[in-house]
């Protein structure tokens, strides 16, 4: 019994992703012995919130940097602010308006998507150089259709990203289902494997057939769809669209990913370890700011507590 136990606790913690829930789940207890249990249910369900609009753009972010060295999505951001704008905009707080203002703001991640790769590929132009540029005619696009202005979303999308099912948001069902979704796809699917394979070896991938262009176009298209999708929740969730709503994500929705067990190298990906991270992240600064420390020290400590938990699960591969 003790050796099958062993075994089974040694194949648990050779899983990459299992050490970011780990450093989410000692944070959360931290934090709770040192308000003595206060307010324990309220910080987890609103890292659950908080964590599901992160895991959403990783999702994008560690598809691109499978794809190997080099390859970064750096528009999010601006993705998220010009969609979550634009959709705002269109649907002028009318509940009959959602289903067309989704619509719109996965449009808008499209035309990104292709924008970049078109940058990337027609001028050969390095991904981190592209999506960089890509990003600053995005938000001036963004700036000039928005005007400045905070814009409030229909009363239903509001309840819809706010809602809570037995105290569970009901949103982070939905992502939790949709990263599911895209765990199976990475795995299962033609496109996620070859995802993998051209992060293993791009010429290697295209002399077995892989259509390594159009994989990769795929693949940022998906990355900006899905900030888009982001950004157009967000804006639901946070009251309206505003012109610094995707700042945050520029490093989280890359730092989620790496937390996460991904490769930075490519060819491996760690879908499941997305949701680890985003949740130690949220909750590192919770326990944090609960502990009163200085600015400073919190920063401090926030580094090298992530360099710890990158540094267990990077050296572990499943």
């Amino acid at each position: 019994m003790t050796a099958a136990l062993s075994k089974h606790i040694k194949a648990i913690s050779g899983k990459p992703w299992i050490w970011a829930f780990a450093g989410a789940f000692l944070v959360w207890i931290a934090t709770i012995l040192y308000t003595g249990g206060t307010g324990a249910g309220q910080i987890l369900s609103a890292a659950l919130s908080f964590a599901t609009f992160s895991v959403i753009v990783g999702i994008g972010q560690m598809y691109v940097i499978t794809l190997g060295p080099g390859n970064v999505d750096l528009s999010i951001p601006a993705t998220m602010t010009f969609a979550g704008a634009v959709s705002m905009k269109i649907m002028e707080t009318q509940d009959a308006m959602i289903l067309p203002g989704l619509v719109v703001a996965l449009l808008c991640g499209l035309a990104v998507g292709l924008f970049n790769y078109g940058l990337i590929h027609a001028l050969r132009i390095p991904p981190i150089i592209a999506t960089l540029s890509s990003s600053f005619l995005v938000q001036s696009s963004a700036i000039a259709y928005g005007r400045g202005l905070k814009i409030k979303p229909p009363e239903l999308l509001a309840e819809f990203t706010t809602a809570r099912i037995a105290g569970f948001p009901l949103l982070a069902i939905c992502v939790i289902l949709l990263a599911a979704i895209m765990s199976v796809v990475l795995h299962r699917t033609v496109f996620g494997r070859s995802v993998l394979a051209i992060g293993q070896n791009p010429r290697a991938a295209a002399l077995a057939g892989v259509k390594v262009d159009f994989i990769r176009l795929a693949t940022y298209v998906q990355s900006a769809v899905l900030a888009a999708l982001c950004g157009y929740l967000l804006a639901g969730f946070s009251g309206g669209a505003s012109l610094n709503m995707g700042a945050e994500y520029l490093l989280a929705s890359i730092a989620v990913v790496v937390i996460g067990g991904t490769s930075v190298a490519g060819g491996f990906a760690n879908l499941p370890g997305l949701w680890g991270a985003a949740l130690f992240m949220f909750l590192l600064v919770t326990m944090l700011n609960t502990f009163g420390l200085s600015a400073g020290i919190r920063l401090l400590l926030t580094g090298i507590i992530i360099v710890g938990v990158i540094t267990l699960a990077g050296g572990r591969r499943d």
